[in-house]
């Protein structure tokens, strides 16, 4: 091992973060880069995947620059980035078209055909878990529907990660916590024929990358990423893992009992256990090592509602959604002291309901100002979390929480998170914990870690929240209003579109044609 330092590259939804650490997981510098998102179509998000590489080498290059490191310095690089979502290639290695991302909704109907076939139980026994519309299964099954041409010429079926891997290396691997999205037998946790079959898209199988452990040396930085990165050539790459888990394993939880928050762009809320016990209200995947599983409770409705708000409301463009919500504290002090019974339910992108559920701000009177608002939002984004938190603890021990993501430094809503789900959360001084778990990975791989169960004390001092009594009544009035509300508008939300959300995209594809 030549170098001091570890680099965790994370390829998030909205930006991708480069970030050097010292071995006890001090950050010694960041690079970032915007991760340009598309909407083509009504229920699309894409991304470029030759743009997402590009931003990739240049946070790297920021971040080397930022730390005044050279590449001789870094003495290997993990990987991580959303998990979910479709990158295919062609057997050369070339895009085939854009990535698919986690928030994209197109193969709603796909999903919708598979509960109407009744594959739910089967698919919970074989994989774990029903695949959601923007799990990789069900998304290779909607373009064999709908792109037959682009499904035939898969190559690779890859994650934005194993994308992001591959440029460094030139090398093609999954790792085993994404493996288990959807290909491999909950029991056995391998590649599964018969949950290709199952659903359909059993031509793809040779297109499924050689399965690593996320600890593991996947390949070296290639001479043409050498240039385009400013690393050296050679430098080991670790295979890397799924970022819900990384955010974990960067937090210190790696063991059963211990659950995880992160508020991303999704609401996610996870637990490592030593035995699969699937349920349709979260999914069992691989953990970080054979013989454990990580049960993961997620939906498209968190942070992202804040970073929706800054953009409608922040006052000029500098900051961010972060030190934004730390501006208004003054209003938001205000807005938890009043009356108000503004009811927001965070259903911007997606949420845990098999309804077409849509955003809601309800209870808005004229006397009402944006502080109202934002607690409003952060109540709703919190108790979309406690749906999924709930579930879990039905199955799961867990004696601890830990939160990470968008906005959970805020002293004010880590409380909040602590009084409506009535549980002590922790905060880390980790402030990129995905990237670290990543970092950690790669620390394991070239030996700078025993193994990542040893490596996760390393990373600091955690602050801890405990629920205040008076503040729990309240907020468990106000989550029942909440659920309330959700039951008496499941109805209403098809017809909110106007049109069925295919009818739409249809619409949309026909205005395009007509205008070229």
């Amino acid at each position: 091992m030549s170098g001091r330092y570890l680099l965790g590259l994370d390829g998030g939804s909205s930006s991708t973060k480069a970030v050097i650490f010292d071995m006890k997981g001090e950050v010694i510098g960041v690079g970032r880069s915007a991760s340009p998102i598309s909407f083509p179509q009504p229920n699309w998000v894409e991304r470029d995947m030759a743009q997402a590489w590009q931003g990739s080498a240049h946070a790297i290059r920021e971040a080397l620059e930022n730390a005044r490191l050279s590449g001789a310095d870094i003495a290997a690089i993990g990987v991580t980035a959303h998990g979910d979502g479709l990158y295919v290639a062609d057997t050369k290695g070339e895009p085939l078209g854009p990535g698919i991302t986690s928030m994209d909704e197109r193969a709603r109907s796909v999903v919708a055909r598979w509960q109407d076939m009744n594959l739910t139980q089967a698919a919970l026994d074989e994989v774990g878990q029903m695949p959601v519309p923007y799990a990789p299964v069900t998304l290779l099954a909607w373009m064999k529907d709908n792109q037959p041409e682009r499904y035939a010429r898969i190559g690779h079926v890859l994650s934005c990660k194993d994308w992001l891997r591959f440029k460094l290396t030139g090398k093609i691997a999954a790792d085993f916590t994404e493996s288990s999205t959807g290909f491999t037998n909950v029991n056995t946790q391998t590649y599964s024929d018969n949950a290709l079959a199952l659903f359909g898209i059993s031509e793809v199988e040779k297109a499924l990358p050689e399965v690593l452990m996320p600890d593991q040396i996947a390949g070296y930085v290639s001479a043409e990423a050498a240039r385009e990165t400013h690393l050296l050539e050679g430098t080991p790459v670790a295979t890397g893992l799924h970022d819900v888990t990384a955010s974990a394993v960067g937090l210190g939880n790696a063991e059963a009992g211990k659950m995880t928050i992160t508020t991303g762009t999704f609401s996610i809320n996870e637990v490592f256990s030593d035995e699969p016990r699937p349920d349709l209200r979260w999914a069992t995947r691989n953990g970080i090592r054979p013989g454990q599983w990580l049960n993961m409770a997620i939906s498209p409705a968190s942070s992202s509602n804040l970073e929706w708000f800054y953009r409608q409301w922040r006052h000029g463009d500098e900051g961010s959604a972060t030190s934004f919500l730390a501006d208004m504290d003054d209003e938001l002090e205000e807005a938890f002291a009043s009356p108000s019974q503004l009811i927001y339910h965070p259903f911007l992108y997606g949420s845990p309901y098999k309804e077409p559920a849509s955003g809601a701000l309800l209870g808005l009177r004229g006397w009402h100002g944006r502080g109202h608002v934002l607690r409003a939002i952060l109540e709703g984004v919190v108790f979309n979390h406690r749906i999924h938190v709930d579930g879990l603890g039905s199955a799961f021990n867990f004696n601890r929480a830990s939160i990470t993501g968008g906005g959970s430094y805020s002293p004010r809503l880590a409380q909040l998170f602590a009084d409506s789900l009535n549980l002590t959360i922790e905060t880390s001084c980790i402030r990129e914990a995905a990237a670290w778990g990543a970092a950690m990975c790669a620390g394991v791989a070239v030996g700078a870690f025993d193994a990542l169960e040893s490596a996760v004390g390393e990373g600091g001092n955690h602050i801890a929240y405990s629920p205040i009594p008076a503040n729990i009544e309240r907020c468990q009035k106000s989550f029942e209003h909440y659920n309330e509300l959700i039951e008496r508008l499941k109805p209403s939300w098809p017809t909110l579109y106007g049109e069925s959300p295919d009818e739409v995209s249809a619409v949309s594809v026909k205005q395009k044609e007509t205008a070229r």
